[in-house]
């Protein structure tokens, strides 16, 4: 969580108020500006962070094992099943569940997902017991969840369940006062990780990566900072920008 915008220094805030309480979260925002920050501060200021914190990327886990990933499964429930699996909302007892990219969850998945938020129980696939959880959730996600209401991909009484605090993380175009502090930081952390000393940055270069749009937001510009520290030798120009970044962004 770096920066020192006025939107910045909200989210930080906001977190402050809404760790210490079990209320769930619902972070928005697109790719690439940090919502995983933000839900990783709230756990790690709440009273929870001695317990797990269990991330699920549901974009990435196909439709037909989500809900296994989340509920666990018995064994001999599907072919795959040669064993008994506890599933996320059990890994994550005690703690905090952050359901990343929950506007990519199948409907039925939703459904469970939803009756475990009302009841405070899971049962696993081909299982029959009912299992107590005690987890905090958070979500995020960079769709509109309520046009996907309307268009019939995400149940209503979920969006309801889900959302009783919203953080909206803005993208880097609208906060380019925190690129600064951002480059150097990450300058620091490149440079460390490649066991050099950090390299010297002009302002004019910094003026100069100010007038991206930065599409991909702060992994975007991570990456291009990384490109920098290793083509430049002593120090990033604004020669350096227009030669190895600008070519990028012409149409800009």
């Amino acid at each position: 969580m770096i920066g020192d915008s006025e939107s910045m220094n909200q989210i930080q805030e906001m977190i402050e108020k809404v760790a210490p309480t079990t209320a769930r979260v619902l972070i928005t925002g697109e790719n690439g500006t940090g919502k995983e920050l933000v839900a990783r501060a709230i756990h790690e200021q709440s009273t929870r962070v001695k317990s797990p914190f269990i991330e699920v990327n549901c974009a990435a886990i196909p439709s037909e094992l989500i809900e296994s990933q989340l509920f666990g499964h018995e064994k001999g429930s599907f072919t795959s099943a040669i064993k008994q699996r506890k599933g996320d909302f059990e890994q994550a007892h005690g703690g905090t569940l952050f359901l990343d990219e929950i506007g990519d969850m199948s409907l039925s998945a939703q459904a469970k997902v939803l009756r475990a938020l009302q009841e405070n129980k899971i049962t696993r696939v081909g299982g029959e017991k009912e299992i107590n959880v005690d987890v905090r959730i958070i979500v995020a996600t960079n769709k509109d969840l309520k046009e996907e209401i309307e268009e019939g991909r995400f149940r209503e009484d979920l969006y309801h369940r889900l959302s009783v605090i919203l953080i909206k993380v803005p993208p880097l175009r609208d906060r380019k006062e925190d690129i600064p502090i951002l480059v150097n930081h990450f300058i620091e952390d490149i440079s460390a990780s490649q066991g050099k000393l950090p390299i010297k940055l002009e302002d004019a270069a910094i003026k100069e990566l100010q007038k991206i749009k930065w599409t991909g937001n702060i992994r975007e510009l991570r990456n291009v900072i990384e490109r920098l520290t290793i083509l430049c030798s002593d120090k990033i120009s604004v020669e350096d920008v227009k030669k190895y970044v600008r070519p990028l962004y012409q149409s800009e």
